[in-house]
């Protein structure tokens, strides 16, 4: 497979990452697609104002209300260091009031909070302006992000005819997953628009121990379940995975997979774990079969699984479908799944 572009790209942001990634970003302008956006170039690089400095704790519930009541010179007072680096604070008030013309409220849509960070999405009043701000273990905002939306709505309300069950058992974290691009990042894309990526959290970290080992991640090794019955029609299972933890094989951007045609619906499992794979293609599997364990590998920057079900066995080729999950549940970002 050729080097994928930023629409082929399947990954996950650590969180630890994810504050140097969005506080690189440009505050309150629209973003680049994907999951590794790109430094916008439009900010100066030179600050010529002094910054505030922190008189409070700000909560990151009180945000959106600040911003809203046009307090953006005390928001920019409690970025962190690094951030200030990135924009000016008389850019940022610039880009923060042009941003939000029209914006009466915002509706929390998730928050996650792990691996040393707090970060809040909220959805504007009329669904077209979401934001996303992050906070570091020093309670200071590391990043933060304003991006208008595009729903997809004739494909949004159009699930699958097979109800799937969940790929996994245990508890569950919903890294990526719901149908706004920044709760999801694959969202922006035909191809991926309703995948999930998913981890394990425990205590507020996906990890214990050394970061860098895929041994130390909580997902890593676990069984990987067939979603529904059907038949194997496409495995890889050969891509070493990814260590230290972060480096990511964008050559293989879905490193290990099985694909399991449903009927014309293919459930893809993709990042498992090199060699652990335990079909082959041709093989009839039923619902809760093992097909193989949870990995590292491809584009992807720590141990997790990134599931979908599209119209087409090639990944890349077919369209996504919103998934018809059993007991009519539906997972976005944030939300733990638990499966006994």
């Amino acid at each position: 497979m050729k080097r994928p572009n930023r629409k082929h790209r399947m990954e996950i942001i650590h969180y630890s990452k994810m504050i140097w990634v969005m506080g690189a970003l440009a505050a309150l302008i629209t973003a680049c697609g994907g999951a590794n956006p790109e430094v916008a170039t439009d900010i100066p690089k030179e600050k010529t104002e002094k910054t505030n400095t922190k008189t409070q704790t700000l909560k990151p519930e009180e945000i959106p209300v600040e911003l809203l009541d046009g307090k953006y010179a005390e928001v920019y007072g409690h970025f962190s260091d690094e951030f200030k680096k990135q924009v000016s604070e008389a850019d940022f008030v610039s880009m923060a009031a042009d941003s939000l013309k029209g914006v009466k409220s915002f509706k929390q849509a998730s928050v996650i909070q792990f691996n040393g960070t707090d970060q809040r999405t909220w959805i504007s009043d009329s669904g077209k302006m979401g934001l996303t701000t992050v906070f570091d273990e020093k309670g200071e905002i590391s990043g933060l992000q304003a991006k208008q939306l595009s729903p997809f709505p004739q494909t949004d309300h159009i699930l699958t005819k097979i109800k799937f069950d969940w790929p996994l058992k245990g508890d569950w974290f919903i890294v990526w997953g719901g149908t706004n691009a920044l709760v999801n990042y694959h969202y922006e894309y035909e191809s991926q628009r309703y995948a999930y990526d998913i981890i394990q959290n425990k205590d507020g970290h996906s990890y214990k121990g050394d970061r860098l080992k895929n041994e130390s991640y909580y997902a890593f090794g676990q069984p990987v379940l067939a979603p529904a019955s059907g038949t194997v029609v496409s495995v890889v299972n050969h891509i070493p995975d990814n260590e230290p933890v972060g480096v990511m094989n964008e050559k293989v951007p879905a490193g290990n997979e099985v694909v399991i045609d449903h009927g014309g619906e293919y459930s893809v499992l993709a990042h498992m774990k090199n060699g652990s794979i335990k079909v082959k293609v041709g093989d009839k599997v039923k619902s809760g079969d093992e097909v193989g364990l949870l990995g590292n590998s491809g584009n992807s920057s720590e141990a997790h699984l990134h599931f979908q079900v599209s119209d087409g066995a090639d990944l890349f080729k077919s369209r996504s479908i919103n998934i018809h999950w059993k007991d009519d549940i539906a997972p976005v970002q944030g939300e733990t799944i638990k499966v006994e």
